[in-house]
């Protein structure tokens, strides 16, 4: 009988054996919140993760996205530089920093991202977070418009009136400072 017991205990100790043997998680979590984050921290990044920040900053988890993007960022991912830029220009999971901000633009757009050459065009012309330079940001804006990015288009075919891209709710913030 105590045999048996004895025989009975290390059988169940086996498993919790197994997984302090280094052999591994079985089962681990793949789709998760907990696992996109794990990946991230560790610089695991890949097309489904990197997308993964915009579902967690759309839910409002602004400071969990901001660990998504940067991995992706840092990884070469141009959509993650102009996330980083939006949450870094408007304060989200972090404070407002608008020269951060550009800094991800230009990283964007000197990566060849129609996004980010539109957006640091813009970061130009309105001289947020950077010197002001009115034919340098119309020149990305053209190179947006002709790598066919909508809004750079339309942007141009308003003779690059700001007015056309910017929400009347944001022209306090795009003012120039006196």
């Amino acid at each position: 009988m105590r045999l048996m017991l004895a025989a009975g205990l290390v059988a169940a100790a086996l498993p919790a054996l197994a997984e302090e043997d280094g052999g591994g998680t079985l089962n681990p979590e793949e789709l998760t919140l907990g696992s996109v984050l794990d990946r991230a921290a560790r610089g695991e990044t890949s097309m489904t993760t990197c997308a993964a920040g915009y579902l967690i900053t759309k839910s409002g988890r602004h400071g969990q996205a901001r660990t998504v993007f940067e991995a992706c960022a840092a990884a070469g991912y141009t959509g993650a530089m102009t996330w980083m830029s939006q949450l870094d220009d408007n304060g989200l999971g972090g404070p407002e920093d608008p020269d951060r901000a550009a800094e991800w633009d230009r990283r964007a757009a000197e990566a060849g991202d129609p996004v980010g050459m539109f957006n640091y065009g813009l970061d130009l012309m309105r001289g947020r977070g950077v010197a002001r330079d009115d034919a340098a940001g119309r020149a990305l804006v053209d190179r947006a418009a002709e790598a066919g990015l909508d809004s750079a288009l339309r942007l141009r075919g308003a003779g690059y009136d700001l007015d056309e891209v910017t929400p009347d709710a944001d022209n306090w913030k795009y003012a120039p400072v006196m």
